[in-house]
C-alpha cells in the first residue's frame, strides 16, 4: 500500500464494536474514584465523553454527574453503548452520533470533557479549541490513557501462559502487510504524539498527571483474546475482507496451541489520567 497522509473514515472500527465487551477489560472502579476526587465531583454538572466507543468510560463516570453525553462517529459503537446502558440500568446518558470535529453541535456547557483512547484519531487542534469553548470556567478536560486489550510485557511467573502477542502481530502482518492499517488508510509511523503542545496552544493550563495502578493478574480465554485482536483498528474485521474466516481460523489455531487448558494470564496495565484546565 502506498504511504499517504492518513485521513479518518467511517470504517476505522468497522466490525469491532461487538468485540469490546468480550476482548477488552472494563476501566477499573478506582479510575472513577481518582477522577472524582481530583475534580471534586459531587453528582452535579454535565459530562461530555468524546469518542466514547461503547460507553466504557461514560457509564463508569455517569454516576458522578447529573447528565452525561457520549459522542462517537461509529453507529455500531453507540448501539453497544445503548445496550450496555440498558443492561446497567443507566438512564442519565444521552448518546450522539457525530464526529468530534462537529462539536459543539448545540450540546451546551460541560463541567468535564473526557477522552479515553480516542483523541489521537481526531483533528486535535480543532477539537481542542472547540471543546475548550464548551467547558465551564471551572471545568476540566480529562485524557485517559490506557491499554485495555493487552497486559504488561514481562517474564514474571503467571498461572497460565501469556497470549503470544508477537506471534499475533506477525499473523496480522501476514494477512494485512507490515504497515499498520487504519480504516481505508495506513499509519506507517503510528498515531501522532505532541498532545501537550496542542493543548497549550489551544489555551489550556496544566497538566496534572495521575496514575491508577492496576497490576492484578487476570485469566483470559481463547475467545477473549480473539475478540481483543478484532477490537483493534489495526486488525478490525473489515480489513480482512473475504479472508476474515481464514484469518480467524489461523488466529484461533495459534491461540489454542499457545494456551494451557484453553487459558492465558496477563497482568493488567496501569491507567494514566491527564487533567487540563480551560
Amino acid at each position: 500500500m502506498a504511504e499517504t497522509a492518513w485521513e479518518w473514515d467511517e470504517t476505522l472500527y468497522a466490525g469491532s464494536a461487538r468485540h469490546y465487551s468480550v476482548g477488552r477489560w472494563p476501566y477499573p472502579r478506582e479510575l472513577a474514584e481518582t477522577i472524582g476526587s481530583a475534580l471534586d465531583l459531587d453528582g452535579t454538572g454535565h459530562l461530555l465523553d468524546v469518542g466514547c466507543g461503547p460507553g466504557s468510560l461514560t457509564l463508569l463516570l455517569a454516576p458522578l454527574f447529573e447528565v452525561a453525553v457520549g459522542v462517537d462517529a461509529d453507529r455500531d459503537m453507540l448501539t453497544e453503548a445503548q445496550r450496555w446502558a440498558s443492561e446497567a440500568g443507566v438512564i442519565t446518558v444521552e448518546w450522539r452520533h457525530l464526529r468530534a470535529e462537529e462539536l459543539p453541535a448545540d450540546l451546551g456547557t460541560f463541567r468535564v470533557a473526557t477522552f479515553a483512547q480516542s483523541y489521537h484519531w481526531m483533528d486535535r487542534p480543532l477539537v481542542a479549541r472547540r471543546v475548550r469553548d464548551m467547558l465551564a470556567p471551572d471545568g476540566a478536560w480529562v485524557h485517559v490513557s490506557a491499554n485495555t486489550h493487552q497486559g504488561v510485557n514481562g517474564d514474571d511467573r503467571l498461572p497460565y501462559p501469556r497470549p503470544p502477542w508477537p506471534q499475533i502481530d506477525e499473523l496480522v502482518a501476514r494477512y494485512l502487510g507490515p504497515i499498520r492499517r487504519a480504516g481505508r488508510g495506513a499509519l506507517p509511523a503510528g498515531t501522532p504524539g505532541g498532545e501537550a503542545e496542542i493543548m497549550l496552544a489551544a489555551g489550556f493550563a496544566g497538566p496534572t498527571r495521575l496514575t491508577v495502578e492496576q497490576g492484578m493478574v487476570v485469566e483470559r480465554s481463547v475467545d477473549e483474546v480473539t475478540s481483543a485482536v478484532f477490537s483493534l483498528s489495526s486488525s478490525a474485521p473489515h480489513l480482512f475482507g473475504d479472508r476474515l474466516p481464514a484469518f480467524e481460523a489461523d488466529l484461533r489455531d495459534l491461540l489454542t496451541t499457545a494456551a494451557r487448558d484453553g487459558l492465558f494470564a496477563e497482568r493488567r496495565q496501569d491507567v494514566g489520567v491527564t487533567i487540563w484546565r480551560p
